[in-house]
Order: structure tokens, then C-alpha cells, then sequence
């Protein structure tokens, strides 16, 4: 099941990439937050848990951020967050990506997955990506709690969708 999720969400990034909208002069304009989850359709028990950055990256120096606002949301949503080296059977899983297009524009993409840590059962996933115009001075943290804000968004959302929050 984690398998199919996790190609499930690379086959809709994949469709979302030719979506953009674009000036006459063919600069990408930022169109709001594009939000993407998948669950089971399932309650998702709510109980301690433990922000770390995903395996698939390690953490950057500004790792904190990240994991003050999935920290914030995830308390928000009935979550009880341990900081620290604690070990809880809950992790949600982080990564923030941030990369330039061709011809300008920073797009930022925040990944977050819920799972239990003993057998590595993901219970939600989702990402949000959004774009920065090119030359823009955008405050990561503003960013970050950004894309949180519209990732945590009437959760747990409707699984296998992609929204645009603005």
C-alpha cells in the first residue's frame, strides 16, 4: 500500500507540472498553493508524535522551521508533539524542496508523511508546492508556514485530489 501511495502521488506531480499559468511574456505568475494528500479514508489516530526530516534527505540547517510549523499544525489538529531525541510510535516525516525553473522562478515543494515508526504503515501523506517569481526576496519562514497552512488545510482532505489554496 505505501508503494502505491507514494507512486500515486509522483504520477500527479508529474501530470501537475505542465499546469502554470503565464504571462504574455511567458514568466510563470505564483497561482496560489497546489495541495495533494493520500489516505485510507480511515480515522487517523491521534496520539504523541515526533517532525524529522524524511530519509530521503537530510536535515539543512534550517530544519527548525520546518519542523516548528508541521509542529504547530499537527498540535492544532489534536497531535501531542514531543521535541527532542524522544521516540514515539508516531513520526511525521518532513522535506522541503526548493529549486529554479528555467527562465526564472524558485518553486517550493513541502512533503510530510504521517506514519508509525515500527513497521513504517504510512496513515497520510501530502505535498504543496508553490512558486516564487524570480528576484523575489520571499521569507523562507513565511514560506514554510505558507505551505504548511494550505498542506493542513481541512485535514486530513480528500485523498488522490489536488487543490489550489490561495
Amino acid at each position: 500500500m505505501k508503494k502505491s501511495l507514494t507512486w500515486g502521488a509522483l504520477f500527479l506531480v508529474a501530470a501537475l507540472g505542465g499546469c502554470e499559468t503565464t504571462t504574455d511574456r511567458g514568466a510563470r505568475l505564483p497561482q496560489g498553493t497546489s495541495v495533494t494528500r493520500f489516505h485510507l479514508g480511515q480515522p487517523i489516530a491521534r496520539g504523541e508524535i515526533r517532525v524529522e526530516p524524511s530519509s530521503e534527505g537530510a536535515a539543512s540547517p534550517e530544519f527548525g522551521q520546518e519542523e516548528a510549523a508541521v509542529g504547530r499544525e499537527l498540535a492544532r489538529l489534536g497531535w501531542t508533539v514531543s521535541p527532542g531525541k524522544t521516540t514515539t510510535e508516531q513520526v511525521a516525516l518532513v522535506r522541503l524542496n526548493q529549486t529554479n525553473r528555467p527562465g526564472g522562478g524558485l518553486v517550493s515543494e513541502l512533503r510530510v508523511r504521517i506514519q508509525r515508526r515500527s513497521d513504517a504503515t504510512v496513515a497520510w501523506e501530502g505535498h504543496a508546492e508553490t512558486e516564487t517569481r524570480a528576484g523575489s526576496t520571499a521569507d523562507r519562514a513565511a514560506l514554510v508556514d505558507r505551505l504548511t497552512a494550505a498542506l493542513f488545510r481541512d485535514f486530513p482532505g480528500e485523498s488522490g485530489r489536488t487543490i489550489r489554496v490561495r
